[in-house]
């Protein structure tokens, strides 16, 4: 352990166990430590730098954005707040959008929304419970982690929220086993990420839309790790062509700056918060929506949404190899650049950290996956270079 790292675990609390490197500065694909060493990221800081790292004309608008105003509070307007809406607005198709700092601040308002609904439409507190999917991921903070299906994230915070069911994600019928006339909402990952990339089937959304249009229950959609582009579509519902009441993103919104955002469909945009009901200080600063304007600019200039659709085949047939190569691979799964390949026989941590030491940044999903979430701007030779690198850690 070199000093920065000591330094480190003296200051900062240890609530993370991080890989022994300390990592300086980016270029494209590819990050590079303190002592000079190249790495080929496919992980993108856990599916944030969608856009690699120096990407041509990000760093300027943020340089720009800085020479002018970081932050001037929720009380006025700001010109990069107005055009980052405006632009999410039109990539979503929905109605009106909060920003926060965080995904889990995006959970947070999205609950809040949703149980202000269910207030609105019958005047009084009687709608208030909550589905959500066992194996789910939604965050850190007492909100978020009230609907995070993994009971060892929970318990030790315990009690946290009340009036929460946890369902089976795919499993359509013990979802309508838990609805009762006090449920208000429903919320689900489009693709479950920590949980172990695990796409939804497309009968299991529409079963949910149908179930929520029933019985005038919201439907969230937790796009925060798979939103962005990571897919092949803005947002991973575009694809299966069924639409939220409610959507959360995050991570790629801002390409590294912290920025999420919760977006409301015109039904719960209109029953729900008010002035007074929901607010934060940085949410919406200058800084944040300068970078998420930019980032909406360069995936249409570039068109990186194609991108991803046209190299997606070849991504999944070099796994997919893999899994035929390699008993310890017994399975593919993910969809557009967020891929898992499932590990049998071995730690999955093993394979990640002889990865690190081979020059290949992948990170773990759930308790045997091996998390592949590049950032979106990869060409075929950075695949066959990580497939090249995980052969001989899979060896």
């Amino acid at each position: 352990m070199n000093e920065q790292m000591q330094e480190a675990e003296a200051n900062i609390l240890h609530t993370y166990n991080r890989f022994p490197v300390v990592f300086e500065r980016g270029e494209g694909c590819y990050l590079y430590d303190t002592e000079g060493l190249k790495y080929l990221d496919f992980a993108a800081g856990i599916a944030v730098n969608s856009l690699g790292y120096h990407y041509p004309g990000y760093d300027q608008a943020l340089k720009k954005q800085i020479d002018k105003l970081t932050h001037i509070s929720n009380l006025y307007y700001n010109e990069p707040m107005v055009e980052a809406g405006r632009k999410l607005i039109k990539a979503s198709g929905m109605s009106k959008a909060f920003f926060t700092n965080s995904g889990t601040e995006a959970i947070e308002g999205a609950l809040k929304a949703a149980r202000k609904y269910a207030y609105t439409k019958s005047g009084k507190a009687d709608r208030y419970e909550i589905i959500a999917m066992n194996n789910s991921f939604h965050g850190r903070s007492m909100g978020a982690l009230s609907v995070t299906g993994t009971a060892h994230y929970r318990e030790p915070f315990e009690p946290l929220i009340g009036g929460v069911k946890f369902a089976d994600f795919n499993d359509l019928d013990s979802v309508k086993a838990l609805v009762t006339d006090k449920t208000c909402v429903i919320i689900t990952e489009v693709v479950q990420g920590e949980g172990g990339i695990c796409p939804a089937d497309p009968a299991f959304l529409k079963g949910l839309r149908d179930l929520c249009d029933k019985k005038d229950i919201l439907l969230i959609f937790d796009e925060i790790q798979c939103g962005m582009g990571r897919t092949g579509s803005y947002f991973a519902w575009q694809s299966y062509g069924i639409a939220p009441d409610i959507m959360t993103c995050a991570k790629a919104l801002g390409c590294g700056v912290p920025v999420g955002a919760f977006v409301l469909g015109e039904k719960a945009a209109a029953a729900s918060l008010l002035p007074g009901d929901h607010g934060t200080t940085y949410g919406g600063n200058p800084l944040a929506c300068a970078a998420v304007s930019k980032v909406f600019d360069i995936f249409e200039k570039d068109k990186i949404l194609d991108h991803v659709k046209e190299l997606t085949p070849y991504f999944k047939k070099k796994l997919d190899e893999l899994v035929e190569k390699y008993d310890c691979v017994s399975e593919r799964r993910g969809r557009g650049f967020m891929q898992g390949l499932v590990i049998t026989g071995r730690p999955v941590g093993d394979i990640v950290s002889k990865a690190l030491e081979e020059g290949l940044v992948v990170i773990s999903a759930g308790h045997n996956v091996l998390r592949l979430v590049p950032p979106l701007i990869i060409h075929k030779e950075h695949i066959d270079e990580m497939v090249d690198i995980l052969e001989d850690c899979l060896e």
